[in-house]
């Protein structure tokens, strides 16, 4: 394309002509799945597979009444897809709310597209904060761009005309037009798998506790039913007294007779129908999907199903000041001029002079506003609406330098001299800005401090020539949410603890943390003062207001904090917020924010407000609480059917049948898992997921499984044929799953009782009203005064044993460090217990070792709090000493390392 082109872009003859010629930028990003995606993944799954084979095994026996366990499977199915549906409708909705636009030159005029909408040699113009929608090649201007997202370096790359542009990285500051080179599957991006939207490793606890289920079931089910089915196979072939042929041979020579086993194959199939979780899978996605779709109505996009749990989960939250705890919308609340002496009043022969009625201070101002104006943030936007009517003379930019999250300031150079506004301490050398911390100081108690500098001059690179002169600041003040104080409240009751994690000013940030309520919020850190890594660990323990952060610093805090097992979330919107995010188990982004904080969001809030973020943490808490208790019934299934058909290989036959399980699987675990699921529950999250499971299942499978034995037994003492014991073993096991269904119904709400009443009448006119169908025996009065002793049996055993489980304390182990690391305390369930680890001679040489790494250990914290106060007394406004002033004093004390500091202050009043 002609460079005389870049002004007028494609024309619509030549845009129709790419399109059709396929030239399109197709979306290449991760969509949610079609409708036949959803189907076939809902229909096509492990256990649906499983669970064909043994309707396949049913109806070779002819027992056709066995296959209603199908109905189970075919409304699990239905559920899944239409909830998957659901979800799918309302989140395809809600991105369109957050879709991203690009810019385009076409036929002389900007015109604002969709992605899918740019074509081949589109005329893009792109500013800071805007993701790089397709391959393209600068055609004019200049930009600072981030390839983190592609290439994992954080380095910002400066791109000139000529430049190659990848799509999926990102502006950082600039401002350019570039010409597509690339559209759809072409594009760097589509290339390497779509890693522009980064994806992170999901850490669901839920999840990783599911597969380890689902593994172990599918595991353990295969060998234990071909060894039940053998053990069945071996009594019949006993009962047939068919000496001299071994019982394999005789089980395939009545299939070639066309005579099935039926006893076998039914309590075979049985026995794998109990082990198979197949509604845990199904529970745990519904309960997570609608808990996006109810975040949905709320104007939150959950972009992943498990952060939803996670962020239930989180102990630390990092937020940036802007945008979250403010809302962004900035206005100037003053300037303040400095005395200056011949700048910028033609004292320079080579520069023209500022008219004498206008400050220096605002000429700079409200100039370097306007050169920096076409990509303006928020700040040069305030500054552009505070002198749109105020009478300062408009010059010409010779050069601009936009302004960049890395360097904090923004600058120009006009005839009348060259400036600079951003951070002091950025922008001046320590000699200047010793010169003017006390003002600094002064104005950044309540608002964003600017300071506005005269430099010689901008290399290349885009740096300062010269050492920067003040001229003047203008404060700054960010209006706080009104919600952010409640929001700031719900988290502090929560036991969350807050970072405030900022680029201005820490003093500023320690104000507004203040005001909303931070805890802690009155200590702070100077981020400029952590210039190692010892600086910044030390910081992290010590400090919850962090300022003058830069993008590299924000993720070694988030990493510092996931270093020492925190669950960190984290929030932000611009593009200094990415790298952080990136790096928490958990990222929230507003939706007003820049294309490439969205991007790598797991949660977006719509509405750009804080507030919603309860919310998310009540969804999280509600599906993890309520889904510990519901995948309890489904556990308890498993385990007693694998317990009952390892028990019955050595005593077969296995006691149910497939249309028994049907109605155990209905009653005593579909209905009241899901009832159980979907209920409010704003608890907090305690525990291990699997553990707490575990605790709630095994009281009752164990349970089940004494009091099947006891049933196997008695049967065979008594001589009771296979269908009383099947009856007794059906309601044996109902009596333990409704115990477990009371036991995690508590509290009872009216809710509950209604679920509990509805499981037990339903049972009841199950075993009652269809016999025939469910192979209910018809019990004479003694079978019916055994099998209720045996009932009473099962239920005391199981509160016996969950009573027990509740008791039962994680087993924890600690090094008793009084007596050197040679000796080991086990605190477990019992009490203590002290034991050795080696010999006299071992434990010595180990204790010596020990002390010496221990004393380096101390040594080196000592240095770092050292180092880490000397950097915060740097950033402190430098006072006078007064004659019996005390320094710092770092000592060993019991609990670690102590830090006496002086007091900062004595108030005249006080003193009195």
């Amino acid at each position: 394309m002609a460079v005389t082109d870049i002004e007028r872009g494609l024309s619509i003859a030549e845009v129709e002509e790419r399109i059709a010629a396929g030239k399109i930028n197709r979306n290449m990003e991760l969509k949610t799945k079609s409708v036949k995606e959803l189907i076939i993944e809902n229909l096509c799954t492990l256990f649906n597979l499983i669970n064909a084979v043994l309707a396949i095994l049913v109806i070779m026996t002819g027992s056709f009444k066995n296959l209603t366990f199908l109905f189970v499977v075919f409304l699990n199915t239905a559920i899944g897809v239409i909830q998957s549906m659901r979800s799918k409708k309302m989140v395809d909705k809600l991105t369109l709310l957050t879709s991203k636009k690009a810019v385009a030159v076409r036929d002389g005029a900007e015109v604002e597209l969709d992605l899918d909408q740019i074509v081949l040699d589109d005329i893009i113009r792109l500013g800071r904060g805007d993701q790089i929608p397709a391959d393209a090649m600068v055609v004019s201007g200049e930009a600072l761009v981030n390839e983190s997202l592609l290439t994992g370096e954080s380095d910002l790359i400066k791109k000139q005309p000529g430049s190659e542009l990848m799509s999926g990285s990102f502006i950082d500051s600039g401002l350019l037009r570039a010409r597509v080179i690339h559209v759809g599957a072409d594009n760097y991006v589509a290339k390497i798998n779509n890693e522009a939207k980064y994806v992170k490793k999901v850490n669901s606890e839920i999840m990783n506790a599911l597969n380890a289920i689902v593994r172990f079931a599918s595991l353990i089910m295969i060998p234990l039913g071909l060894a039940l089915f053998a053990s069945s196979v071996s009594e019949l072939w006993d009962a047939a007294g068919t000496p001299g042929e071994s019982a394999l041979s005789w089980c395939f020579s009545e299939l070639l007779a066309g005579r099935v086993p039926s006893s076998a194959l039914l309590s075979t199939v049985g026995a794998l129908l109990g082990m198979i979780p197949q509604g845990l899978v199904l529970l745990t996605s519904s309960v997570l999907a609608i808990a996006t779709v109810r975040l949905a109505r709320r104007k939150v996009l959950a972009q992943q199903l498990y952060c939803i749990e996670t962020l239930a989960r989180v102990d630390v939250l990092c937020l940036d000041k802007t945008g979250t705890i403010t809302s962004g919308h900035m206005e100037v609340e003053g300037t303040y001029p400095l005395p200056v002496e011949g700048v910028g009043f033609g004292a320079d022969s080579d520069e023209a002079a500022v008219p004498v009625e206008t400050t220096v201070l605002d000429f700079a101002l409200a100039n370097v506003a306007r050169a920096t104006s076409a990509d303006a943030n928020e700040t040069c936007q305030a500054l552009l609406n505070y002198y749109a009517d105020r009478p300062v003379e408009v010059s010409e930019p010779l050069a601009v330098i936009p302004f960049s999250s890395s360097k904090k300031w923004s600058g120009a150079s006009f005839a009348q001299g060259s400036y600079v506004m951003g951070a002091a301490q950025f922008v001046l050398s320590e000699r200047a800005f010793a010169q003017v911390e006390n003002r600094v100081a002064e104005l950044a108690d309540t608002c964003r401090v600017l300071v506005v500098a005269r430099v010689d001059g901008f290399t290349p690179d885009g740096d300062m020539v010269g050492e920067a002169e003040p001229v003047g600041f203008v404060t700054i003040r960010d209006e706080i949410r009104t919600s952010a104080a409640e929001t700031i409240g719900y988290f502090n009751e929560q036991g969350v603890t807050l970072n405030v994690i900022s680029g201005d000013d820490p003093r500023t940030v320690s104000s507004i943390a203040r005001v909303v309520g931070v805890p802690g919020a009155d200590a702070y850190v100077d981020a400029t003062t952590l210039d190692t890594p010892s600086k910044l660990d030390a910081a992290v323990d010590r400090y919850h207001v962090f300022g003058r952060v830069t993008p590299q610093q924000k993720r070694e805090l988030v990493q510092a904090l996931k270093r020492r097992d925190h669950t960190v979330a984290m929030t932000g919107d611009g593009v200094n917020d990415v790298l952080a995010l990136k790096e928490a188990d958990c990222s929230v982004a507003m939706a007003a924010g820049s294309d490439a904080a969205r991007n790598v969001a797991e949660i977006v809030l719509v509405d750009n407000d804080f507030a919603s973020m309860p919310a998310v943490v009540a969804e999280g808490r509600r599906s993890i609480n309520n889904l510990q208790r519901s995948a309890a019934l489904f556990l308890t299934k498993t385990l007693f059917s694998m317990g009952l058909a390892a028990l019955c290989i050595a005593f077969p036959p296995y006691p149910f049948e497939p249309i028994q399980m049907t109605l155990i699987n209905f009653f005593c675990i579909g209905a009241p898992g899901f009832v159980l699921g979907l209920e409010p529950n704003n608890a907090r999250v305690k525990g291990s997921f699997l553990t707490n499971v575990l605790k709630r299942a095994l009281p009752a499978s164990l349970a089940v499984i004494m009091a099947a034995a006891l049933d196997i037994f008695v049967a065979r003492v008594f001589g009771f044929n296979q269908l009383t014991l099947s009856t007794m073993c059906l309601l044996t096991s109902c009596a333990a799953s409704v115990s477990l269904i009371w036991r995690i119904s508590q509290p009872l709400t009216p809710l509950r009782v209604v679920l509990f009443v509805f499981v037990v009448v339903g049972i009841l006119a199950g075993v009652i009203g269809f016999p025939e169908l469910l192979s209910i025996a018809n019990l004479s009065m003694g079978e019916a005064v055994i099998l209720l002793a045996i009932v009473v049996f099962t239920c005391t055993v199981f509160f016996k044993l969950a009573a027990k489980m509740d008791s039962l304390k994680p087993r924890r182990r600690h090094a008793a460090t009084g007596f050197g690391r040679g000796v080991r305390v086990r605190l477990g369930r019992g009490g203590g217990k002290v034991s050795s680890t080696g010999s006299t001679a071992q434990r010595f040489a180990k204790r010596v070792a020990a002390d010496m790494a221990q004393r380096r250990e101390e040594r080196t914290a000592r240095e770092a709090e050292v180092r880490a106060l000397e950097g915060v007394e740097k950033a402190q406004p430098k006072k006078k000493k007064s004659a019996g002033a005390k320094r710092s004093r770092v000592t060993k004390s019991a609990q670690g390392i102590k830090v006496s500091m002086p007091s900062k202050k004595k108030k005249p009043a006080k003193k009195a």
